[in-house]
C-alpha cells in the first residue's frame, strides 16, 4: 500500500488527511497513530478519524469509511 500515493489522491479531490505518530502516546504503549480526513467533498459534519497502533490499521479502518462517502484513490 502506497501511503503517499493514497494521500495525494485523497487531496486531489480536496480532502485534507493528517497522519500524526504521537509520541507519548508511544512511550505509553497506546495507540500512537492518528488519522484524520476532512474538508471537501466532505460534508462539513464528516470527520473521519481513527487513533491506531499502526498506520496500516487506521487506514484499514478509515479508507473503507471514505470510500462509502464516494471517494477514490488508488488500492
Amino acid at each position: 500500500m502506497d501511503v503517499v500515493a493514497i494521500m495525494e489522491a485523497l487531496a486531489g479531490q480536496g480532502v485534507t488527511v493528517l497522519v500524526k505518530a504521537d509520541a507519548e502516546r508511544m512511550a505509553e504503549r497506546r495507540k500512537p497513530w492518528t488519522f484524520v480526513a476532512s474538508g471537501a467533498p466532505l460534508r462539513e459534519d464528516v470527520l473521519v478519524r481513527t487513533d491506531a497502533a499502526s498506520v496500516e490499521q487506521c487506514l484499514a479502518e478509515c479508507l473503507p469509511r471514505l470510500r462509502e462517502l464516494g471517494i477514490s484513490f488508488p488500492e
